[in-house]
């Protein structure tokens, strides 16, 4: 099982609040549709202002590391 400082490190690289672009690309590609159904279904921690989602990206860790993802991520073609 793969820990906070696992994904702390892989995704050392973006920045510290993420839009949904960079949300569907650290979920190994999902589509812009089905990450807009996790953020409106509330699965993942998020802020919506005006128009935008805003994910900080510790809460993308929480949802990678949560019982939720365990249980999704195997509908996934791609897994982080």
């Amino acid at each position: 099982m793969k820990n906070r400082k696992y994904y702390r490190k892989r995704f050392a690289k973006y920045p510290d609040v993420v839009t949904i672009p960079q949300f569907c690309e650290m979920l190994g590609g999902i589509s812009d549709k089905t990450a807009r159904k996790l953020l409106r279904e509330n699965r993942v921690k998020h802020y919506y202002i005006r128009t935008t989602f805003y994910i900080p990206k510790e809460w993308v860790i929480d949802y990678i590391l949560s019982a939720d993802y365990a249980k999704y991520r195997l509908k996934l073609r791609v897994q982080v």
